[in-house]
């Protein structure tokens, strides 16, 4: 099975976030049920591991928080554009729960993420980058949503289709009681 670790947004976010999905011919927007906030892509697991890798989650002791999107960005391969997506506002309570979530898939047995963690929501996935982009991204950078509350992160299977992926909630994990903000 295809597993990751994510955490679910909430319905009237991914409203929001659909109002982004338009305005560029020839693009593969991503649906509003698959919209999500990747912590750790895993891969292809077999079942013991995939049981190993939901003991160690469920053994993150984290916070709740409270999480906003701001502006919208790209990936690229190369000189390649492959996604758009819509980022974060800068939050160390999710930069704590990705560090803990990633100690966590490094102790089951899976080997560290090469990546710096950008955390964002993918919006749409490109073949070959349409015309106006750039355009897009200027008119769409002032975009913002939230506040919105965080206090659980999923293990989630991806079901891969020639429609795209679909996501199914394996497990879901709380996050504890906030902290206080200090003064």
């Amino acid at each position: 099975m295809r597993l990751f670790v994510g955490i679910a947004i909430p319905e009237d976010i991914c409203e929001q976030l659909a109002g982004l999905r338009s305005g560029l011919a020839g693009t593969r927007w991503v649906d509003v049920e698959a919209m999500h906030l990747t912590l750790r892509f895993i891969g292809t697991v077999d079942e013991p591991s995939a049981a190993d890798l939901d003991d160690e989650l469920s053994r993150i002791k984290a916070s709740a928080f409270d999480l906003s999107f701001s502006g919208v960005g790209s990936f690229a391969s190369g000189t390649r554009l492959r996604q758009l997506w819509v980022g974060t506002e800068k939050s160390s309570p999710l930069d704590h729960l990705q560090s803990k979530v990633e100690s966590a898939v490094v102790r089951a047995g899976f080997g560290s993420e090469g990546r710096k963690f950008k955390p964002h929501v993918t919006l749409a996935r490109f073949k070959s980058a349409p015309r106006g982009v750039g355009a897009y991204m200027e008119a769409h950078n002032s975009f913002a949503a939230g506040p919105f509350a965080i206090s659980t992160f999923t293990l989630f299977r991806s079901h891969l289709n020639r429609d795209g992926a679909q996501y199914e909630a394996l497990a879901e994990y709380p996050l504890g009681a906030r902290t206080p903000d200090l003064i």
